[in-house]
Protein backbone atom coordinates (compact mmCIF):
# COMPACT_ATOMS: atom_id res chain seq x y z
CA UNK A 1 0.00 0.00 0.00
CA UNK A 2 1.35 3.44 -0.93
CA UNK A 3 2.04 6.12 1.67
CA UNK A 4 -0.90 8.10 0.27
CA UNK A 5 -3.26 5.16 0.83
CA UNK A 6 -1.80 4.33 4.24
CA UNK A 7 -2.37 7.93 5.34
CA UNK A 8 -6.00 7.77 4.17
CA UNK A 9 -6.58 4.57 6.10
CA UNK A 10 -5.00 5.92 9.27
CA UNK A 11 -6.87 9.23 9.01
CA UNK A 12 -10.19 7.41 8.63
CA UNK A 13 -9.65 5.76 12.00
CA UNK A 14 -8.71 8.76 14.14
CA UNK A 15 -7.47 12.33 14.13
CA UNK A 16 -3.77 12.17 13.30
CA UNK A 17 -1.07 14.31 14.89
CA UNK A 18 1.54 16.37 13.05
CA UNK A 19 4.62 17.78 14.75
CA UNK A 20 5.48 21.33 15.85
CA UNK A 21 8.07 24.03 15.30
CA UNK A 22 11.77 23.32 14.79
CA UNK A 23 13.03 26.91 14.85
CA UNK A 24 12.09 27.76 18.43
CA UNK A 25 13.30 24.38 19.65
CA UNK A 26 16.68 25.01 18.03
CA UNK A 27 16.84 28.52 19.48
CA UNK A 28 16.22 27.13 22.96
CA UNK A 29 19.43 25.13 22.66
CA UNK A 30 21.59 28.30 22.41
CA UNK A 31 23.90 26.85 19.78
CA UNK A 32 27.16 28.58 18.87
CA UNK A 33 28.60 29.50 15.49
CA UNK A 34 30.83 26.45 15.80
CA UNK A 35 27.78 24.23 16.22
CA UNK A 36 26.26 25.57 13.03
CA UNK A 37 29.41 25.76 10.93
CA UNK A 38 31.05 22.50 11.94
CA UNK A 39 33.99 21.69 9.71
CA UNK A 40 32.24 22.43 6.42
CA UNK A 41 34.56 25.36 5.66
CA UNK A 42 31.84 27.61 4.25
CA UNK A 43 32.72 31.23 3.45
CA UNK A 44 29.91 32.86 5.45
CA UNK A 45 28.86 32.67 9.09
CA UNK A 46 26.29 29.90 9.59
CA UNK A 47 24.69 30.85 12.91
CA UNK A 48 20.95 30.96 12.33
CA UNK A 49 21.09 28.55 9.40
CA UNK A 50 18.94 25.93 11.09
CA UNK A 51 18.84 23.64 8.07
CA UNK A 52 22.63 23.15 8.01
CA UNK A 53 22.42 21.42 11.40
CA UNK A 54 21.44 18.22 9.60
CA UNK A 55 25.09 18.10 8.54
CA UNK A 56 26.87 19.69 11.49
CA UNK A 57 24.69 18.74 14.49
CA UNK A 58 22.39 15.94 13.34
CA UNK A 59 22.01 14.93 16.99
CA UNK A 60 20.09 18.17 17.67
CA UNK A 61 17.65 17.57 14.82
CA UNK A 62 17.23 13.93 15.85
CA UNK A 63 16.54 14.93 19.47
CA UNK A 64 13.83 17.39 18.43
CA UNK A 65 12.25 14.88 16.04
CA UNK A 66 12.31 12.21 18.73
CA UNK A 67 10.62 14.60 21.17
CA UNK A 68 7.75 15.11 18.74
CA UNK A 69 7.39 11.38 18.18
CA UNK A 70 7.35 10.86 21.94
CA UNK A 71 4.62 13.53 22.14
CA UNK A 72 2.42 11.50 19.80
CA UNK A 73 3.19 12.67 16.25
CA UNK A 74 2.00 10.40 13.46
CA UNK A 75 3.46 12.67 10.78
CA UNK A 76 6.86 14.28 11.25
CA UNK A 77 8.49 16.85 9.02
CA UNK A 78 12.07 17.37 7.96
CA UNK A 79 13.99 20.39 9.21
CA UNK A 80 14.32 21.77 5.67
CA UNK A 81 12.09 24.85 5.58
CA UNK A 82 14.91 26.95 4.06
CA UNK A 83 16.99 24.17 2.53
CA UNK A 84 16.75 25.51 -1.01
CA UNK A 85 19.26 27.21 -3.27
CA UNK A 86 17.70 30.67 -2.88
CA UNK A 87 17.62 30.71 0.91
CA UNK A 88 20.97 28.98 1.34
CA UNK A 89 22.62 31.67 -0.79
CA UNK A 90 22.41 33.92 2.28
CA UNK A 91 24.91 31.57 3.93
CA UNK A 92 27.04 30.76 0.87
CA UNK A 93 25.76 27.20 1.22
CA UNK A 94 24.01 26.72 -2.13
CA UNK A 95 26.21 23.74 -2.95
CA UNK A 96 25.09 21.97 0.23
CA UNK A 97 21.39 21.93 -0.63
CA UNK A 98 21.32 18.33 -1.83
CA UNK A 99 23.33 17.07 1.14
CA UNK A 100 21.20 18.95 3.68
CA UNK A 101 17.94 17.58 2.33
CA UNK A 102 19.17 14.02 2.01
CA UNK A 103 20.56 14.10 5.55
CA UNK A 104 17.37 15.62 6.99
CA UNK A 105 15.25 13.08 5.19
CA UNK A 106 17.33 10.21 6.55
CA UNK A 107 17.12 11.50 10.13
CA UNK A 108 13.32 11.67 10.00
CA UNK A 109 12.97 8.39 8.09
CA UNK A 110 15.12 6.40 10.50
CA UNK A 111 13.25 7.71 13.53
CA UNK A 112 9.83 7.21 11.96
CA UNK A 113 10.72 3.62 11.13
CA UNK A 114 12.11 3.06 14.62
CA UNK A 115 8.90 4.19 16.30
CA UNK A 116 6.70 2.30 13.87
CA UNK A 117 8.66 -0.90 14.49
CA UNK A 118 8.26 -0.37 18.21
CA UNK A 119 4.45 -0.21 18.35
CA UNK A 120 3.22 -1.03 14.83
CA UNK A 121 1.55 2.36 14.38
CA UNK A 122 2.32 3.89 10.98
CA UNK A 123 4.53 6.99 11.03
CA UNK A 124 4.87 9.25 8.00
CA UNK A 125 7.61 11.67 6.91
CA UNK A 126 6.79 14.95 5.19
CA UNK A 127 9.65 16.61 3.35
CA UNK A 128 9.17 20.28 4.19
CA UNK A 129 9.67 22.91 1.49
CA UNK A 130 9.24 26.53 2.54
CA UNK A 131 8.22 29.43 0.31
CA UNK A 132 11.69 31.08 -0.20
CA UNK A 133 11.93 34.87 0.08
CA UNK A 134 11.02 35.44 -3.57
CA UNK A 135 7.55 35.98 -4.97
CA UNK A 136 6.37 35.39 -8.51
CA UNK A 137 3.19 37.43 -8.17
CA UNK A 138 4.49 40.71 -6.81
CA UNK A 139 7.32 43.08 -7.64
CA UNK A 140 9.82 43.93 -4.88
CA UNK A 141 10.28 47.33 -6.57
CA UNK A 142 7.43 49.81 -6.11
CA UNK A 143 8.85 51.83 -9.01
CA UNK A 144 8.65 48.86 -11.38
CA UNK A 145 5.51 46.75 -10.85
CA UNK A 146 6.44 44.39 -13.68
CA UNK A 147 9.82 43.46 -12.24
CA UNK A 148 10.41 39.99 -10.79
CA UNK A 149 13.56 38.76 -9.06
CA UNK A 150 12.98 35.24 -10.37
CA UNK A 151 10.83 33.63 -13.03
CA UNK A 152 8.56 30.58 -12.88
CA UNK A 153 11.02 28.17 -14.49
CA UNK A 154 13.84 29.20 -12.17
CA UNK A 155 11.73 28.70 -9.08
CA UNK A 156 10.45 25.38 -10.38
CA UNK A 157 14.06 24.21 -10.77
CA UNK A 158 14.86 25.34 -7.23
CA UNK A 159 11.92 23.39 -5.83
CA UNK A 160 12.70 20.33 -7.94
CA UNK A 161 16.29 20.17 -6.69
CA UNK A 162 15.11 20.20 -3.09
CA UNK A 163 12.24 17.76 -3.62
CA UNK A 164 14.48 15.26 -5.41
CA UNK A 165 16.96 15.28 -2.52
CA UNK A 166 14.17 14.86 0.04
CA UNK A 167 12.83 11.86 -1.86
CA UNK A 168 16.35 10.39 -1.93
CA UNK A 169 16.46 10.90 1.83
CA UNK A 170 13.38 8.74 2.22
CA UNK A 171 10.39 11.05 2.79
CA UNK A 172 6.85 9.86 2.06
CA UNK A 173 5.36 13.21 1.03
CA UNK A 174 6.54 16.56 -0.23
CA UNK A 175 5.04 19.27 1.97
CA UNK A 176 4.86 22.66 0.28
CA UNK A 177 4.06 24.84 3.27
CA UNK A 178 3.57 28.40 4.48
CA UNK A 179 2.46 29.40 0.98
CA UNK A 180 2.02 33.16 0.75
CA UNK A 181 2.02 33.30 -3.06
CA UNK A 182 -0.25 30.97 -5.01
CA UNK A 183 1.95 31.16 -8.10
CA UNK A 184 4.93 30.02 -6.03
CA UNK A 185 2.84 27.02 -4.97
CA UNK A 186 2.15 26.24 -8.61
CA UNK A 187 5.90 26.25 -9.29
CA UNK A 188 6.31 23.76 -6.45
CA UNK A 189 3.55 21.58 -7.84
CA UNK A 190 5.14 21.71 -11.30
CA UNK A 191 8.48 20.67 -9.78
CA UNK A 192 6.94 17.63 -8.13
CA UNK A 193 5.05 16.65 -11.29
CA UNK A 194 8.32 16.81 -13.24
CA UNK A 195 9.94 14.69 -10.57
CA UNK A 196 7.15 12.14 -10.86
CA UNK A 197 7.89 11.83 -14.57
CA UNK A 198 11.60 11.39 -13.89
CA UNK A 199 11.01 8.73 -11.23
CA UNK A 200 8.09 7.03 -12.95
CA UNK A 201 5.98 6.99 -9.80
CA UNK A 202 3.60 9.00 -7.66
CA UNK A 203 5.15 11.63 -5.38
CA UNK A 204 2.28 12.62 -3.09
CA UNK A 205 1.92 16.26 -2.11
CA UNK A 206 0.85 18.01 1.04
CA UNK A 207 -0.04 21.67 0.48
CA UNK A 208 -0.45 24.28 3.19
CA UNK A 209 -1.40 27.93 2.75
CA UNK A 210 -0.61 30.79 5.12
CA UNK A 211 -2.85 33.83 5.53
CA UNK A 212 -1.53 37.36 5.80
CA UNK A 213 -4.63 39.06 7.18
CA UNK A 214 -7.75 38.19 9.13
CA UNK A 215 -9.93 38.48 6.02
CA UNK A 216 -8.48 35.15 4.95
CA UNK A 217 -6.21 36.04 2.02
CA UNK A 218 -2.60 35.25 1.28
CA UNK A 219 -0.06 37.82 0.11
CA UNK A 220 -1.00 37.31 -3.54
CA UNK A 221 -4.61 38.12 -2.67
CA UNK A 222 -6.24 34.71 -2.86
CA UNK A 223 -8.92 33.62 -0.44
CA UNK A 224 -8.90 30.14 1.03
CA UNK A 225 -11.52 29.07 -1.51
CA UNK A 226 -9.63 30.54 -4.47
CA UNK A 227 -6.40 28.93 -3.32
CA UNK A 228 -7.99 25.50 -3.05
CA UNK A 229 -9.43 25.66 -6.55
CA UNK A 230 -6.08 26.86 -7.87
CA UNK A 231 -4.23 23.80 -6.54
CA UNK A 232 -6.96 21.14 -6.48
CA UNK A 233 -5.83 19.74 -9.84
CA UNK A 234 -2.62 18.49 -8.15
CA UNK A 235 -4.72 16.04 -6.11
CA UNK A 236 -2.79 16.65 -2.89
CA UNK A 237 -2.92 14.04 -0.14
CA UNK A 238 -3.63 16.91 2.27
CA UNK A 239 -4.61 20.54 2.00
CA UNK A 240 -4.51 22.94 4.87
CA UNK A 241 -3.45 26.06 6.68
CA UNK A 242 -0.40 26.72 8.82
CA UNK A 243 1.39 29.55 10.58
CA UNK A 244 -0.64 32.75 9.97
CA UNK A 245 -2.19 33.28 13.39
CA UNK A 246 -3.17 31.35 16.46
CA UNK A 247 -5.89 28.72 16.35
CA UNK A 248 -8.59 31.13 17.48
CA UNK A 249 -8.04 33.49 14.53
CA UNK A 250 -7.59 30.62 12.08
CA UNK A 251 -10.84 28.88 13.07
CA UNK A 252 -13.27 30.38 10.49
CA UNK A 253 -10.85 29.71 7.63
CA UNK A 254 -10.35 26.09 8.64
CA UNK A 255 -14.14 25.79 8.69
CA UNK A 256 -14.43 27.11 5.14
CA UNK A 257 -11.68 24.88 3.76
CA UNK A 258 -13.03 21.82 5.54
CA UNK A 259 -16.35 22.13 3.75
CA UNK A 260 -15.00 22.43 0.22
CA UNK A 261 -11.82 20.29 0.14
CA UNK A 262 -12.30 16.73 -1.09
CA UNK A 263 -9.07 15.53 0.51
CA UNK A 264 -7.60 15.29 4.00
CA UNK A 265 -7.28 18.56 5.89
CA UNK A 266 -4.14 19.28 7.92
CA UNK A 267 -4.00 22.41 10.08
CA UNK A 268 -1.12 23.56 12.27
CA UNK A 269 -1.47 27.08 13.65
CA UNK A 270 1.01 29.14 15.62
CA UNK A 271 0.95 28.92 19.40
CA UNK A 272 -1.14 32.08 19.59
CA UNK A 273 0.13 35.48 18.53
CA UNK A 274 3.60 36.75 19.48
CA UNK A 275 3.92 39.12 22.42
CA UNK A 276 5.68 42.50 22.31
CA UNK A 277 9.05 40.72 22.42
CA UNK A 278 8.16 38.53 19.46
CA UNK A 279 7.83 35.45 21.65
CA UNK A 280 5.00 32.94 21.77
CA UNK A 281 3.60 32.33 25.23
CA UNK A 282 0.31 30.52 24.60
CA UNK A 283 0.18 27.54 26.93
CA UNK A 284 -0.10 24.04 25.45
CA UNK A 285 -3.49 23.47 27.08
CA UNK A 286 -4.86 26.62 25.46
CA UNK A 287 -3.72 25.65 21.98
CA UNK A 288 -4.98 22.11 22.46
CA UNK A 289 -8.37 23.32 23.65
CA UNK A 290 -8.80 25.52 20.60
CA UNK A 291 -7.84 22.92 17.97
CA UNK A 292 -9.91 20.32 19.81
CA UNK A 293 -12.96 22.34 18.77
CA UNK A 294 -12.00 21.81 15.11
CA UNK A 295 -11.85 18.07 15.68
CA UNK A 296 -15.12 18.05 17.63
CA UNK A 297 -16.78 19.87 14.74
CA UNK A 298 -15.43 17.35 12.22
CA UNK A 299 -13.25 19.93 10.47
CA UNK A 300 -9.75 18.43 10.57
CA UNK A 301 -7.96 15.17 9.89
CA UNK A 302 -4.43 16.06 11.00
CA UNK A 303 -3.53 18.61 13.67
CA UNK A 304 -0.21 20.06 14.79
CA UNK A 305 1.58 23.28 15.56
CA UNK A 306 3.68 25.91 13.84
CA UNK A 307 5.66 28.88 15.22
CA UNK A 308 6.11 28.81 18.97
CA UNK A 309 4.75 25.28 19.38
CA UNK A 310 6.73 22.65 21.25
CA UNK A 311 6.56 18.94 22.06
CA UNK A 312 4.43 19.95 25.06
CA UNK A 313 1.91 21.58 22.69
CA UNK A 314 1.84 18.49 20.47
CA UNK A 315 1.38 16.18 23.46
CA UNK A 316 -1.51 18.32 24.70
CA UNK A 317 -3.14 18.28 21.26
CA UNK A 318 -2.74 14.50 20.98
CA UNK A 319 -4.37 14.01 24.37
CA UNK A 320 -7.17 16.49 23.62
CA UNK A 321 -8.29 14.84 20.37
CA UNK A 322 -7.76 11.24 21.44
CA UNK A 323 -10.91 9.27 20.74
CA UNK A 324 -12.62 11.96 18.68
CA UNK A 325 -14.15 11.03 15.33
CA UNK A 326 -12.04 12.24 12.40
CA UNK A 327 -13.38 14.50 9.69
CA UNK A 328 -15.24 12.76 6.87
CA UNK A 329 -13.77 13.80 3.55
CA UNK A 330 -16.59 15.07 1.31
CA UNK A 331 -17.05 13.61 -2.14
CA UNK A 332 -16.08 15.92 -5.01
CA UNK A 333 -19.76 16.39 -5.79
CA UNK A 334 -20.62 17.33 -2.20
CA UNK A 335 -17.66 19.69 -1.95
CA UNK A 336 -18.73 21.44 -5.15
CA UNK A 337 -22.29 21.79 -3.95
CA UNK A 338 -21.19 23.27 -0.63
CA UNK A 339 -18.92 25.71 -2.42
CA UNK A 340 -21.69 26.97 -4.67
CA UNK A 341 -19.59 26.26 -7.76
CA UNK A 342 -21.33 23.05 -8.82
CA UNK A 343 -22.69 24.63 -11.95
CA UNK A 344 -19.33 25.98 -13.03
CA UNK A 345 -16.76 23.33 -12.13
CA UNK A 346 -16.78 19.75 -13.37
CA UNK A 347 -15.73 17.44 -10.54
CA UNK A 348 -12.59 15.50 -11.27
Amino acid sequence: MSAREQLKVAAAERVLIFDGAFGTQIQDRKLSEEDYAGDLGLAADQKGNNDILALTRPDVIADITRAYLDAGSDVISTNTFSANRISQADYAAEDRVEAINIASGKIARELADEYQARDGRPRFVAGAIGPTNKTLSLSPDVEDPGYREIDFDELTAVYKEQAAALIEGGVDFILIETIFDTLNAKAGIMAVKQLEQDLGRDVPLMISMTLTDLSGRNLSGHTVEAFWYAVRHAKPATIGLNCSFGADQLRPHVQVLSAIADTLLMAYPNAGLPNELGEYDEMPETTAGLVKQWAENGQANILGGCCGSSPAHIKAIAEAVNGLTPRSVPTPETAMRLSGLEAFVVAA
